[in-house]
């Protein structure tokens, strides 16, 4: 039977966690909680520990026992992934990149019922009608119904990127987590996911970006959680923790930062 989460649970609850990947120790003692409901950016230069946290979240990381410690996920310390992966979509560009240039729009949105890359073999046998017509609806809700019987390999880095947006969609799961949104696409592949993860927010949908790009943060995301060498060093409103002086001391060079319509951008200081 699938565990059910509470409703007014915590999206993510960690208390003194100590987290390994691999052979190195990324988060000692940590201590972070994040509501439903909000919509947050994690922020931090390359191995502050972004990906090791995303990795928890979607329970590929566990931490090490020890009494006091925990992590919960939606109210929960124990899931079964593939019901968690209903309720959580999660969109990267790794994800991206473990696609063959040969799938198909459609068989990267199904996919998404089966938590695989493609649906070759078996699982090909295991597609049904409803997943068929929830993928195109998923398709259609970011305007690329049209492609659906498009192979990756024609298509633009931005239309590869909307198919793994639907992909996340399918479920319909109340929480998006984006890893590097906009990376590997153009200005205007960009500007265009950018605009539909703000629609997305504005319909209600919880959004967690992890970046280290400011300009990845839309307007409509509140909070900033800001990471250095696996610890948080800053957490609050953005407005509070996107300083030219913070960013200073945890990029380790000189920024200066700048708000246009709600976006911040960080330059040479």
């Amino acid at each position: 039977m699938a565990l059910i989460a509470i409703p007014d649970a915590k999206l993510l609850e960690i208390r003194n966690a100590t987290i390994w990947r691999g052979s190195s120790c990324v988060f000692e003692q940590l201590t972070l909680d994040i509501e439903q409901h909000e919509r947050v950016a994690i922020l931090g230069p390359n191995g502050c520990g972004k990906t090791t946290l995303l990795k928890t979240i979607n329970r590929e990381l566990y931490p090490v026992v020890a009494p006091g410690s925990y992590i919960r996920v939606l109210g929960r310390e124990k899931w079964n992934v593939w019901e968690l992966r209903k309720r959580i979509g999660v969109v990267s560009n790794d994800l991206q990149q473990c696609y063959t240039p040969t799938t198909t729009a459609i068989e990267v949105v199904i996919s998404g019922f089966h938590s695989s890359i493609g649906v070759h073999g078996i699982l090909a046998e295991r597609i049904n009608r409803e997943q068929i017509d929830a993928s195109m609806s998923a398709l259609q809700s970011i305007g690329i119904a049209s492609l659906h019987d498009t192979q990756l390999k024609h298509m633009s880095s931005g239309q590869q990127r909307r198919c793994l947006l639907a992909r996340a969609l399918v479920h319909d799961p109340a929480t998006l987590i984006l890893d590097e949104p906009t990376a590997g696409l153009d200005f205007a592949a960009s500007f265009d996911y950018l605009e539909r993860i703000r629609e997305l927010a504005r319909l209600g949908r919880n959004i967690v970006i992890v970046t280290h790009h400011l300009d990845e943060i839309p307007p409509e995301l509140d909070r900033v959680i800001l990471l250095k060498q696996g610890k948080v060093v800053a957490d609050g409103p953005k407005r509070r923790v996107l300083t030219g002086e913070m960013l200073s001391d945890v990029y380790e060079t000189a920024i200066r930062v700048a708000e246009v319509d709600g976006y911040f951008l960080a330059y040479p200081g």
